[in-house]
């Protein structure tokens, strides 16, 4: 039961981690107002605890459910997919500094600053189709390696 509610678990909040980053980005234009950016601060806000909750929730699965650690440590799809999902966090900090800075200054962001933070996005939106990809292969056992 419990490796059934920690892939339920994982599933739901990637899929919401998706809708939040895809609703960050849609949001996102030049000529925000004030309501907007508070908006987008939320959005990003709850984007990174989910973030957060996910890594959490994904280590207790590769640890405690059935397959066990022996079975992710030797496959270099969820190492691939770790990573992956490592480098868009990564990502996610400029354009989490820039919507503080924003919300902070109560102007709205020029539109070369929401160019540059949009790239950003898209950068994080391109490498998000990996991670399915990637975990579609490990839970096939493709990329085992000892």
């Amino acid at each position: 039961m419990l490796d059934l509610s920690l892939a339920c678990m994982h599933h739901l909040l990637i899929l919401a981690l998706f809708g939040l980053l895809l609703s960050e980005f849609l949001l996102l234009k030049p000529g925000m107002d004030a309501l907007d950016i508070q908006r987008l601060s939320r959005l990003d806000l709850m984007y990174g605890t989910l973030a957060g909750l996910l890594l959490v929730v994904g280590l207790c699965r590769a640890i405690f459910a059935t397959k066990g650690w022996d079975y992710y440590s030797h496959n270099a799809y969820f190492w691939a997919k770790l990573g992956t999902f490592l480098l868009i966090s990564f990502l996610s900090i400029p354009p989490t500094r820039a919507i503080v800075r924003w919300r902070r200054s109560g102007a709205s962001p020029d539109a070369s600053a929401v160019r540059s933070v949009r790239r950003l996005f898209h950068y994080e939106l391109a490498l998000f189709v990996l991670l399915p990809i990637f975990a579609a292969a490990m839970a096939r056992g493709y990329g085992e390696f000892r």
